[in-house]
């Protein structure tokens, strides 16, 4: 829909309140398909929270949702709690089930289907969310081309290569936050993970804005959404869902 025709159907659906506005654009949750906590450790994979508990956000205010992985098809899943109802609602869910068991490969996404990007978090994101460049594109086009790049927990792992077209990091002098030092500490892996993702972050030129051990803290700097931990997985998608209901 070229911005006349969509600022017209705004104008007629003001005028006429039984005239629903146009839909927006799909918001793209992408997770990791990485398994295991460095050679031969324990299993892991996407944080089922930070995508059952954003896409219950999404679906309530009629965002249409689809899922990547880096590999495409089913990818790993961690923090399979089903005490959590969220979880537990999705997970016996035959249609959520179905949607991950055929996750699009990143690399064949056009990411001008999309008025955001959100970067599930998960441990196994650590090992293939930096370097890989579909998620580069991705987040760099969505962001230049007006969208929110967002992402919760090891989801900003997605940020610390992605550069801009004049070749900034696309994090440089951005307020965000991220899986803290503290927290990665706390879990016993700091000596696992390729590295601290707050600490690289910051030597990308962020401003990590960091909030107390295991409570929510979403930071929102313009188009970026981000959230330190999985306490923050819904916030991040309330944050999104404004910015995309207010941009469609």
């Amino acid at each position: 829909m070229s911005f006349i025709a969509m600022a017209a159907a705004l104008e007629l659906a003001a005028a006429n309140p039984k005239i629903a506005p146009p839909s927006p654009k799909p918001v793209l949750i992408v997770v990791t398909s990485h398994g295991q906590k460095g050679p031969g450790g324990a299993p892991t994979g996407y944080f089922l929270s930070e995508v059952t508990h954003p896409l219950a956000v999404f679906e309530a205010a009629k965002i249409p949702v689809e899922f990547a992985s880096i590999q495409g098809g089913e990818p790993p899943v961690d923090g399979l709690e089903l005490d959590d109802p969220v979880n537990a609602r999705y997970w016996k869910s035959e249609g959520f089930r179905a949607s991950m068991r055929m996750t699009m490969r990143l690399e064949a996404v056009d990411p001008g289907r999309y008025a955001a990007v959100f970067f599930a978090g998960g441990h196994g994101a650590m090992w293939d969310f930096p370097g890989d460049g579909a998620v580069q594109r991705v987040a760099s086009a969505v962001y230049e081309q007006g969208g929110v790049v967002s992402a919760v927990c090891h989801g900003p792992a997605a940020l610390v290569d992605v550069r801009l077209t004049g070749g900034d990091y696309l994090v440089a002098g951005k307020k965000l936050a991220a899986f803290t030092d503290s927290e990665e500490r706390a879990v016993g892996l700091d000596a696992t993970v390729p590295f601290l993702l707050a600490s690289k972050l910051k030597s990308r030129g962020a401003l990590h804005q960091t909030g107390p051990d295991w409570t929510a803290k979403v930071v929102v700097d313009g188009k970026l959404v981000t959230g330190q931990n999985p306490q923050s997985a819904t916030g991040v998608a309330e944050a999104v869902r404004d910015l995309v209901l207010a941009g469609r």
